[in-house]
């Protein structure tokens, strides 16, 4: 507990980042308030109700090295609940989908010829192995895989990665963060094939449970309330909102986006404190760091498309960059004996499809899904859902390093945690739970508790 009077905290985003550190913080004692725009906590793992079921609006599940969540699950007492799935994946390329992601199915994958799997399967051993991603953060993603996996490789499994998860920005992605994401899953499997975590009943299980300890631990948490500005001085930090003229905190921590966060401190009292020159380059770096948006739509139907879990839709020519086939994953018992399906993608943030309807985006996919599988029928469809995210994935480029920050920022008693600052992994639940953690510990430290 804390040793002086109790302190108060404000965290702003009611995403896993925040829940994990105002878990952490109202553990040791702090009067901790949460501050969340929506409706609701949970970010991007928040979820709704599908046919008797909760499920996440994007995608999401576990692997066997995300130890910091699998042990919060543990500590939670909700361990029973994240059970391990055998997972299953292909790629679409060239009208056909090919079982991918174990040495057998590279070894039969017929798009490339038997040097180009061996190279391929070569290149990825050493990603899994190397742990010197240091000397790949300067180096193009695009480039490293032309140049050592080889430009068939390249072309038919790299290109198409790099072009749907980062669009336009595809050539400038760093090789530390491609290294991160062969590297940590490949190193997550086990004998028999990858085995993949998802919670008995949605992520809503670990949301729950950790709103119902914050409840406990006397966390207040207000929705529909968006921070607009963020005033700090040295002995405590004022935050205004749109439903009040401002409150008084001994620390703030914030979870938003990064310029978002500018945006929160760009303002005369920061400037008086912190030089203003000084403050103008912080929140120039903070805005260095662009963002991709992404479209996800979440469908159920009665009919059963392929035999895979995850597809990669390795076809520029398609406007989405991966089916999942979520009951593949998780048995369609679960949800009334029906099959979900996500399709999604990542976009500028300026794309027609954040303006676009939602029907008119549901037919471009569905034609679309239609040449993946023939025999795709929409008359089948139950539930359709459309979600759209304006900040879903940072664009980690060569120059990145010096776009990151630490969580300790240049104000006095601020903080900020957000998925920019993971590096070099790819953002994911695991990661905010880490670093949530992290930031905790780091406020913690500076209490002297």
């Amino acid at each position: 507990m804390i040793n002086t009077k109790i302190k108060s905290i404000a965290i702003i985003g009611a995403g896993i980042t925040g829940l994990t550190a105002a878990y952490r913080l109202s553990q040791k004692g702090f009067d901790v308030t949460i501050y969340e725009k929506s409706s609701e906590i949970g970010g991007l793992a928040a979820g709704f109700q599908m046919h008797g079921n909760n499920i996440e609006k994007t995608y999401h599940h576990l692997f066997r090295s995300d130890k910091e969540i699998i042990n919060l699950f543990s500590e939670l007492n909700i361990s029973e609940k994240l059970i391990w799935h055998k997972s299953s994946i292909s790629i679409y390329f060239n009208n056909k989908i090919y079982p991918f992601g174990t040495p057998k199915t590279l070894l039969t994958f017929s798009p490339l010829n038997i040097i180009d799997r061996i190279r391929t399967g070569a290149v990825m051993f050493y990603l899994m192995k190397t742990k010197n991603w240091k000397s790949l953060v300067h180096v193009p993603a695009f480039s490293w895989m032309k140049k050592f996996a080889g430009k068939n490789s390249y072309r038919v499994i790299w290109e198409p990665l790099l072009k749907g998860k980062f669009d336009k920005y595809y050539n400038k992605i760093s090789m530390a963060w491609l290294w991160g994401r062969i590297h940590i899953r490949a190193n997550s499997q086990e004998k028999g094939g990858e085995r993949l975590g998802y919670p008995d009943g949605g992520f809503k299980v670990l949301i729950s449970t950790l709103k119902e300890k914050l409840k406990s631990q006397n966390v207040t948490i207000k929705l529909n309330t968006t921070v607009e500005n963020i005033f700090s001085t040295e002995k405590n930090v004022s935050i205004k909102s749109d439903t009040d003229g401002g409150k008084i905190f001994d620390k703030v921590l914030v979870t938003s986006p990064s310029y978002i966060f500018a945006n929160m401190i760009d303002n005369d009292t920061n400037k008086k404190l912190a030089s203003s020159d000084e403050l103008e380059k912080y929140i120039s770096q903070l805005k260095s760091v662009e963002y991709l948006g992404a479209v996800v739509a979440i469908f159920s139907s009665s009919q059963d498309l392929g035999e895979y879990y995850w597809n990669n839709i390795n076809d520029l020519s398609m406007p989405f960059l991966a089916f999942i086939n979520h009951t593949k994953l998780i048995d369609k018992s679960n949800y009334d004996n029906k099959f979900i399906y996500y399709i999604g993608t990542y976009l500028p943030q300026d794309h027609e499809y954040f303006s676009m309807l939602d029907e008119k985006i549901y037919d471009i996919w569905f034609e679309s899904l239609k040449k993946i599988f023939p025999d795709f029928d929409s008359s089948l469809i139950i539930k359709k859902n459309m979600f759209k995210f304006k900040n879903a994935q940072h664009i980690v480029d060569t120059e990145y390093e010096k776009k990151l920050v630490p969580h300790k920022t240049i104000l006095p008693n601020v903080y900020l945690a957000n998925f920019a600052q993971i590096f070099p992994e790819d953002r994911g639940t695991n990661y905010a739970v880490r670093d949530g953690e992290n930031v905790a510990d780091n406020i913690l430290s500076s209490m002297d508790v």
